[in-house]
């Protein structure tokens, strides 16, 4: 009898173990938009395509809270008005790869990957990108040479928050 009680205990520990394991996986957040809807964004029409091929390391991106994923990087090859992408992104929360071209819409905008992106804002040496959406889907910051400096990382902030994003859900790495 004192046999018995004792597996009861490891019996009760495997049955849960099994029925855990039987659950079915906890779906993706729900995407959140970022951006309050309406608001006014506006891309860089000053932006000069050529100085954005190279490497770029992913410096920060909105996510919603207990979300985060590992930071990525971009890789943008070709010339001005012929851009390509290569990435591992972290875009709200969930890694994305991208590969392929980059086409221009229009003065700091991109469609890529069936999604716009706009660069809404670089700094004066093209060290620092932020890239938002109209749909408020996500936004990131990419940065070359290192760590993001913090008064880029302010600079970016206050763009973003001028575009109408919601700057809590904003998170560096």
């Amino acid at each position: 009898m004192h046999q018995l009680s004792r597996a009861r205990p490891w019996a009760a520990c495997a049955l849960i173990l099994a029925l855990t394991a039987c659950a079915p996986p906890k779906a993706p957040p729900a995407p959140v938009p970022y951006r309050a809807s309406g608001a006014p964004i506006w891309s860089n029409a000053q932006l000069d395509q050529a100085r954005l091929v190279g490497l770029w390391q992913q410096t920060a991106s909105f996510a919603p809270p207990g979300v985060s994923c590992a930071p990525g990087g971009a890789d943008i090859g070709g010339r001005a008005g012929a851009l390509t992408l290569t990435a591992r992104l972290c875009l709200s929360g969930q890694e994305v790869r991208l590969a392929g071209p980059m086409p221009s819409t229009g003065p700091g905008r991109f469609r890529v990957s069936e999604q716009d992106w706009w660069v809404i804002w670089v700094d004066t040496d093209y060290r620092t990108l932020a890239i938002g959406t109209p749909s408020g889907d996500f936004g990131f910051i990419l940065n070359r040479g290192g760590s993001l400096p913090p008064d880029r990382l302010t600079a970016a902030r206050e763009i973003f928050d001028f575009n109408g994003y919601d700057t809590r859900f904003l998170r560096p790495f």
